[in-house]
């Protein structure tokens, strides 16, 4: 049995994972989640080899009997306070996270953890010094406190590693839609909107670019590093790097769902829209072995699944 740990399991991403995780029997994989922004419909409890404790890995007194009670060989540390205008609203929310990363890299040290994998964000990259955004070559412009911690997070790993050999992956997640996906993110937003002929609302004017990749291909590459070791004490840029204006996104979205839907343009956000975002994948490419699926094809997957599923919050 090899025993595993995620944290913030009840998210978009982490979620994915966790399905293609217990696929493999041998595993056995334990979600600690507080619910804060993740939603326990996305927990995939039917699994025999899944089990979920609410706990919140800010609170040492809350995640350390996890680490205690079982033998985790690896961790995946993806619990985070996400999205745009949560982080905004609610900084010092964000700035705990380094409280659950301290908490989670010394429990990994001290209970023989082999590995621990950190979910990372394009945001560390800010605004662009280049494009595309490489791993190693390209300066980090961290100044929200949401980039400033997933920042922090990186260097404690890499710290961690250099004073006591505990294995590390770090993802750097580029823009991510998937079924288990909050409404608070702009490709479900959009999807949501269209199939309601509502209007698309867009901050600013649109001009800002983002790539989009589908949850299953980011797992995947996740997968893959996972059971090749291949970029060990490695930082890897997950996303697509195909660039798409929001509006360009808008217009698509109204296109492949057949939408009446009209794009209004509100103010622009006061902080935090940066104004491209495009990453070198190269490594990503190296762990798969097929092109990622094109945006209409994942917009229209998500329009299938929206079409018997209720909006959630």
């Amino acid at each position: 049995m090899i025993k595993i740990l995620v944290t913030g399991g009840a998210g978009n991403i982490a979620s994915a994972l966790i399905s293609r995780l217990a696929e493999n029997s041998a595993n056995h994989i334990t979600i600690a989640d507080n619910l804060l922004t993740g939603d326990m419909s996305n927990v995939p409890t039917d699994r025999t080899n899944v089990q979920f404790i609410k706990c919140d890995v800010n609170d040492y007194n809350d995640i350390s009997p996890l680490f205690f009670a079982n033998s985790f060989e690896y961790v995946f540390h993806f619990a985070a306070v996400v999205g745009v205008q949560r982080t905004l609203q609610h900084p010092l929310w964000v700035m705990h996270d380094i409280h659950g990363i301290e908490h989670v890299l010394n429990l990994s040290k001290n209970t023989g953890v082999r590995r621990v994998y950190y979910s990372s964000s394009s945001e560390v990259y800010g605004e662009p010094f280049e494009i595309p955004q490489n791993e190693q070559t390209t300066p980090l412009n961290s100044r929200l406190p949401y980039a400033i911690v997933k920042n922090v997070g990186e260097a404690f790993l890499r710290t961690y590693y250099r004073e006591f050999g505990l294995n590390y992956q770090i993802f750097r997640f580029f823009n991510t839609y998937g079924p288990n996906q909050s409404e608070d993110f702009v490709v479900p937003r959009f999807i949501r909107q269209a199939m309601a002929n509502d209007d698309i609302t867009i901050y600013g004017d649109g001009s800002q670019t983002r790539t989009f990749c589908y949850v299953d291909d980011n797992v995947e590459a996740c997968i893959n590093a996972h059971h090749s070791g291949q970029f060990e004490n490695d930082t890897i840029n997950i996303g697509s790097d195909v660039e798409y204006t929001i509006q360009s996104l808008a217009e698509k979205v109204i296109e492949t769902t057949g939408s009446s839907s009209k794009i209004i343009n509100l103010p622009p956000l006061a902080e935090g829209d940066m104004t491209r975002r495009k990453p070198d994948i190269s490594k990503m490419r190296q762990l798969l072995n097929h092109d990622l699926l094109p945006l209409e094809e994942g917009i229209r997957r998500l329009a299938e699944h929206f079409e018997n599923t209720p909006a959630v919050s």
